[in-house]
């Protein structure tokens, strides 16, 4: 397979991502919670699309199906300038349910196109390259993670709003400076 130089690169971030969630500084495995606690401040992280979409794309994780392989093997070797728009990719891909509140999400930010299809590629990318991904990360990955975004949809209630602080605590701790 032949990635765009764009791929080439952000595959390799992306997997840096996921084996940095992975697990704490005693060695326990805590992917499950970290993409939890990502899916709840996604809202939050649309501002990062653009310049560093890897960190995003893991909210994603274990939430898509891939319908047409072929066509996701084409756009990864695409420059985003080249990318068609999401229209004619979206049947490429099935969401599962809390990943398509994501991608909604997305989708009503500039450049939120061109992110979803970079995440899909990349979300595909790693599964073709860890050959039987389902096995050790299935459960996990797709574990609770409705109650995840739930935060999302529903910031006046009192866990929207802990998640909210939480989110621009989270943020600033990336070097992101607070809004208002």
């Amino acid at each position: 397979m032949m990635l765009s130089s764009f791929f080439e690169d952000l595959t390799k971030a992306y997997q840096a991502e996921l084996e940095d969630l992975q697990s704490d500084s005693e060695g326990n495995d805590i992917l499950t919670s970290r993409l939890k606690s990502k899916r709840a401040q996604f809202a939050l992280m649309m501002p990062m699309i653009d310049t560093d979409p890897e960190m995003v794309s893991v909210a994603f994780h274990g939430g898509i199906d891939f319908v047409n392989p072929q066509l996701l093997t084409m756009l990864s070797s695409d420059e985003p300038d080249d990318f068609p728009s999401w229209a004619d990719v979206a049947d490429a891909v099935q969401f599962e349910s809390w990943a398509q509140k994501l991608a909604d999400i997305a989708l009503q930010e500039p450049g939120g196109e061109r992110f979803l299809i970079t995440t899909i590629c990349l979300e595909y990318l790693y599964e073709k390259s860890n050959g039987n991904y389902h096995g050790a990360y299935n459960q996990s990955a797709h574990g609770e993670s409705d109650d995840a975004v739930e935060g999302v949809e529903n910031d006046e209630d009192e866990d929207g709003s802990d998640l909210e602080v939480e989110g621009a605590d989270w943020l600033a701790e990336q070097g992101f400076e607070r809004l208002g």
